[in-house]
């Protein structure tokens, strides 16, 4: 089935080729998150050539350590949970690039559609779960031993507690649990197969996840608003010391974070999205760009609230 089709056909909201010069800025603006960045790129690494992971004890160890066989049929599920705004969603849409780069292939993210929960009509959320599974799976074909992929692939499911919520509710429908179902096969199906394929998960709500899926998870990185030091490297990279020196740097990070008002620090996205431009457009097209008029726009804008999972 044409690409375009997968699109029409609602099972997908986009399908995004790497390497892209546009997603590599992206992905390097995304300043404080180095080493969940680089676990990422590690292990779709190790996915799309596993016997890296063999040379790697053979040229240490002249042997082939016990602990490798632990990463066979290994769940190539990683979930990215925690506040708006944190950066979760923007680094699982942008590391394909580095690993595109790194690997020297092609990497295709495919975003599954928030409509794959359908319209509630009976084995539709199932049909289009395993349909986006299936596709994936098609393209991804098996890697025999001592093979490298010559392509990956990227499952991307946001708001990933709309089809992975916990079956354990007892408010929870049948064709939700049916879904559920149908995404653990998937998972499943894609670790048994040796596929180069990696789903992530991002999600604002992780305690409503089913205890079956974050079983699967080879790991869980939680996002946080970024804290002073994180703040600082993000303000940087926006304005230079001949802008704002050192002391007042300090200020505007003191405060960008929490106050007895707002008891939360600014998010990533407040400082990249909101903080920065309103402080170039107080600028321009006429006044000078200055540390005060930093401190001043600071002190007006306001994080966004937290996400409350209530």
């Amino acid at each position: 089935m044409p690409m375009q089709n997968y699109l029409s056909e609602g099972i997908f909201d986009d399908v995004q080729e790497y390497p892209d010069a546009e997603v590599k800025r992206r992905f390097d603006r995304l300043i404080g998150l180095d080493s969940v960045k680089d676990r990422l790129v590690k292990e779709a690494m190790m996915r799309l050539q596993p016997t890296s992971l063999d040379a790697w004890s053979q040229r240490h160890f002249n042997e082939s350590l016990p602990a490798l066989k632990f990463f066979q049929r290994r769940p190539p599920l990683f979930v990215l949970a925690g506040d708006v705004g944190t950066g979760k969603t923007e680094l699982a849409e942008t590391f394909g690039d580095a690993v595109a780069r790194k690997a020297g292939i092609t990497i295709l993210l495919h975003s599954l559609s928030l409509t794959a929960r359908g319209t509630g009509a009976v084995g539709e959320m199932t049909r289009l779960i395993s349909s986006a599974f299936g596709i994936v799976k098609s393209q991804a074909a098996s890697l025999v031993d001592g093979q490298s992929a010559s392509a990956g692939h990227i499952l991307l499911i946001d708001e990933a507690d709309a089809l992975a919520q916990s079956r354990e509710s007892a408010q929870m429908h049948h064709e939700d649990r049916a879904g559920v179902n149908a995404l653990i096969r998937g998972i499943d199906d894609l670790a048994e197969g040796r596929r180069p394929v990696l789903v992530v998960m991002c999600t604002n709500r992780l305690s409503a996840l089913d205890p079956a899926v974050m079983r699967r998870a080879a790991a869980t990185f939680v996002f946080t608003r970024p804290n002073a030091e994180q703040r600082r490297m993000i303000l940087r990279s926006a304005f230079p010391d001949y802008v704002c020196t050192e002391a007042e740097m300090s200020r505007v990070v003191e405060l960008t974070g929490e106050s007895s008002e707002s008891k939360i620090g600014f998010s990533f996205s407040d400082i990249t999205q909101r903080l920065v431009p309103a402080v170039i457009l107080a600028a321009f097209p006429d006044r000078a760009l200055t540390a005060d008029l930093i401190v001043s726009v600071a002190s007006t804008t306001k994080p966004t609230p937290a996400f409350s999972e209530e």
